[in-house]
């Protein structure tokens, strides 16, 4: 599945309900387009989702009160959730390098 070039905003994004009853594997990318640690972390991101491309990806756009990032307890930008069937299987915070992915998953 591509990457998507935006974060979806509060209006478009699903309600948690919707995302928990995603099926399969779903990566959630909260962030937004202005974080400079967002935009450094897209090349990580591309080259996981290059290495499993059955990975549903969501890029949501996250801020002060809103609901979806705040149910998943997210603080810092970007924060990767990496779910299958609506239950998290690992989390990454600012990830630097996809080895750090890479070697998480090993452990899954």
């Amino acid at each position: 599945m591509p990457t998507p070039s935006t974060y979806l905003t509060e209006i478009e994004a699903p309600l948690r309900v919707e995302v928990d009853a995603l099926p399969g594997l779903t990566l959630l990318e909260f962030g937004t387009d202005w974080c400079g640690h967002c935009r450094a972390a897209q090349s990580v991101v591309t080259e996981v989702l290059a290495l499993y491309p059955q990975w549903r990806h969501l890029k949501i756009e996250d801020g002060s009160g809103r609901a979806l990032g705040r149910s998943f307890g997210v603080r810092l930008w970007p924060t990767l959730v990496l779910l299958q069937d609506g239950q998290e299987l690992a989390r990454w915070v600012r990830p630097a390098a996809a080895a750090q992915i890479k070697a998480a998953l090993s452990t899954i």
